[in-house]
């Protein structure tokens, strides 16, 4: 035979003026924490819509991307990384874009071909090979940033190196559309051999 034990003062029967203000209490708490998580959540990571053709084939517009805001703020980004940032131009909204250089690198295109250094880059995310020719170098305390759709992306081809105080995170995971869900740093790895 099993025994339960009840607990040994009573409640307060249901109406009292204590149930009001422990409901109060309770209200009053649950507001406190939502608000807590939320600014904690807020203050680690960003959420953007993607709403440009630039970053295709690897995102589409109507694409949402958590971002990590903490990512960088002890190291620097690598060469594949998807980052999100504010150019370094007017803009009301930030741009997402993959890092091809780092602080000190010679970015060069030749033959539809990107070159870090002198070192083919290897990058099976693009779109198609980019049209565009030339040759950059990357200043310190900036990145050199493209999108995967080389050849219908503004980029650092166009307005130069972005610093690194720009920066506003990494770009980690596609949440929606739910049948597109995924991460974003399985081709940092391809970028990263220079």
């Amino acid at each position: 035979m099993e025994y339960f034990r009840t607990e040994l003062v009573p409640d307060t029967p249901p109406g009292g003026e204590d149930n009001w203000r422990q409901m109060l209490l309770d209200i009053f708490q649950t507001v406190a924490i939502s608000i807590i998580l939320f600014l904690g959540i807020n203050l680690v990571t960003a959420r953007i819509r993607i709403e440009s053709v630039s970053m295709e084939n690897t995102l589409h517009p109507g694409n949402a991307v958590l971002v990590n805001r903490l990512a960088y703020r002890f190291s620097l980004p690598k060469r594949g990384d998807i980052v999100v940032f504010n150019p370094p131009f007017e803009s009301p909204e930030p741009y997402i874009k993959r890092v091809i250089g780092l602080p000190g690198d010679e970015i060069s295109i030749q033959g539809g071909v990107v070159f870090v250094n002198g070192v083919e880059m290897v990058e099976p995310y693009i779109r198609e090979r980019p049209s565009t020719r030339g040759t950059w170098q990357v200043p310190e305390n900036s990145i050199f940033v493209m999108g995967d759709n080389r050849n219908n992306s503004s980029d650092s081809r166009n307005w130069g190196a972005v610093p690194l105080e720009n920066v506003i995170g990494q770009a980690l995971f596609i949440y929606w559309p739910l049948d597109e869900m995924g991460s974003l740093t399985d081709f940092a790895f391809a970028a990263g051999s220079p």
